[in-house]
């Protein structure tokens, strides 16, 4: 299809942007990577080039991974079943092992390469490194899956300073050397709330939150915590929604501006979010 943007069209893009430019030049941004845009190529490829875009402009990117749907894959060949409860995954000593294989190990760098492929600089951390997110164990019945207990902002710090994008995997440890599986949604908040960041982007599989479920043009796109904990009384934000909009409100609690629930099923819905009106999903503010 021929392309029906003129020169002049693109650049009234880029004016339009300016003030955004601005906004977050020298800010912290996090984002939380999962989902469809995690797993689908071409997705992928346009997060990491959204990210370098944004360093490129001076924002200081900080990228926090999971990889839930690979671990699952990686268990499977190596004929392991993963088993959940209340929607977490039991990780006994051989499944963490298999978790900081697969997280700090491949996916980590693969997204490193892949940052520096695309023209950015970027090192890859676990939460173990420099003891970034210490743990201890949530639930005995869960097994070595974390609960965190203390963040570290220096390492991550001082990769800023030095214009570098952390990347960082999503497992931690404690005082006794145990290694734990921690979910990325909350590492997130955690992380970005110690950061003070500008803004957190947690990029998921939805809309972000619906007034009715079943119908996308019911999108809320601005709500403050007050609103939020309203909408948990009033049924709106239900099942699988409720964890991910605690982490937003534990997020702001800690210090963050706005979080944002984005739809990372949107061809670059990190730069919608961050350089236009429009955005892509809904933003949580403080009251």
């Amino acid at each position: 299809m021929q392309n029906t943007f003129s020169n002049m069209e693109r650049a009234q893009v880029l004016t339009q942007a300016l003030p955004y430019i601005k906004h977050y030049n020298g800010k912290i941004v996090v984002i939380k990577y999962g989902g469809n845009a995690m797993i689908n190529e071409e997705l992928k490829q346009q997060v990491m080039e959204d990210i370098c875009l944004l360093w490129l402009i001076g924002v200081k990117v900080v990228l926090i991974h999971g990889g839930g749907p690979e671990i699952s894959q990686t268990m499977k060949r190596l004929g392991k079943e993963a088993v959940f409860l209340d929607g977490l995954r039991v990780t006994d000593k051989e499944t963490v092992d298999i978790v900081q294989m697969v997280l700090a190990g491949k996916i980590n760098k693969t997204l490193v390469n892949l940052l520096q492929i695309k023209g950015g600089h970027a090192v890859g951390l676990s939460g173990i490194d420099g003891g970034i997110i210490e743990a201890k164990m949530k639930d005995e019945r869960l097994g070595y899956v974390g609960e965190i207990t203390k963040i570290r902002t220096q390492p991550i710090t001082d990769l800023l300073e030095k214009n570098y994008i952390p990347v960082i995997s999503t497992v931690a440890s404690d005082r006794q050397g145990n290694t734990y599986n921690i979910n990325g949604d909350t590492a997130a908040a955690y992380i970005a709330g110690a950061l003070n960041a500008k803004r957190l982007i947690m990029m998921t599989d939805i809309d972000g939150i619906l007034r009715d479920k079943d119908d996308p043009s019911t999108l809320i796109h601005k709500l403050t915590v007050s609103q939020a904990k309203e909408l948990y009384a009033e049924g709106v934000i239900s099942g699988g929604m409720i964890p991910k909009v605690d982490c937003c409100i534990e997020a702001i609690s800690k210090g963050v501006d706005t979080v944002v629930i984005n739809d990372g099923r949107v061809p670059h819905s990190i730069l919608m979010e961050l350089l236009t009106d429009e955005g892509a999903g809904t933003m949580v503010t403080g009251d």
